[in-house]
């Protein structure tokens, strides 16, 4: 069943490890099949060395396991709920990459200091606050998903302009269009996170760069009037 999306999603969550943004088996990648209300993820705890395409797990969009012998990644319900409010998006990737953890212990959203995020997301990476105690207890992974669309929503952020966040004393999400630019943006968010990283140390007080070069480095890669790279006919 969904061979060509397993596929994907396979060679998506192998990529994390290539690009350093997982330790052991803390990362995982689901990609979705909206024709279809499917959703394929990697399984809970295996380590990437060992993945096969046949060990990623189908899931329906209420959760229910309709292929695969083994649990989902523990944060399904975290991609579902994600799937659910966004539907622009076709992948989802969950990492604990260093420099953006770092971030999200702060409590603090990544600035956009320079051209580089800019060029990516279109604003502050935001982080999303952290969850009440009753929020934990009563579906820790579920409600993951619904403060990241929680914070969307109320800064009226559009999630295809930034495409990922960091959750309060947790880590980040990105998305994409589909799997592999899923992890391309969780790999632009943790170079940004790093950048920004170092910049605060150097300067505490920097101050994020100019609207109108976010403007510019955002709009001529991503807007109407895009003009960066080649033309595909």
């Amino acid at each position: 069943m969904l061979e060509e999306l397993r596929k994907v999603v396979y060679e998506a969550n192998l990529e994390l490890p290539r690009r350093g943004l997982v330790t052991y088996t803390w990362g995982n990648v689901s990609g979705i099949d909206r024709s279809k209300g499917l959703m394929v993820i990697k399984p809970s705890g295996v380590e990437y060395s060992a993945l096969r395409p046949e060990d990623l797990v189908v899931l329906d969009m209420n959760g229910n396991s309709v292929e695969g012998a083994l649990h989902p990644s523990s944060d399904a319900k975290t991609h579902l709920e994600l799937y659910r409010a966004f539907p622009e998006i076709g992948g989802v990737v969950h990492t604990h990459s260093v420099h953006a953890v770092a971030w999200a212990q702060a409590g603090r959203d990544i600035p956009c200091y320079g051209t580089t995020h800019a060029d990516y997301f279109y604003g502050p990476v935001p982080c999303a606050r952290a969850l009440t105690g009753a929020e934990v207890e009563e579906d820790y992974e579920k409600n993951t998903g619904t403060v990241i669309v929680e914070t969307f929503r109320a800064r009226d952020i559009d999630p295809v302009h930034v495409p990922g966040v960091i959750c309060r004393s947790h880590g980040p999400f990105a998305w994409g269009k589909d799997a592999a630019q899923a992890v391309y943006h969780a790999a632009v968010l943790e170079e940004v996170a790093k950048m920004a990283l170092l910049t605060v140390q150097i300067d505490p007080g920097a101050a994020p760069a100019p609207q109108y070069v976010q403007d510019k480095h955002f709009l001529r890669k991503h807007g109407p009037g895009a003009y960066y790279g080649q033309a595909r006919g």
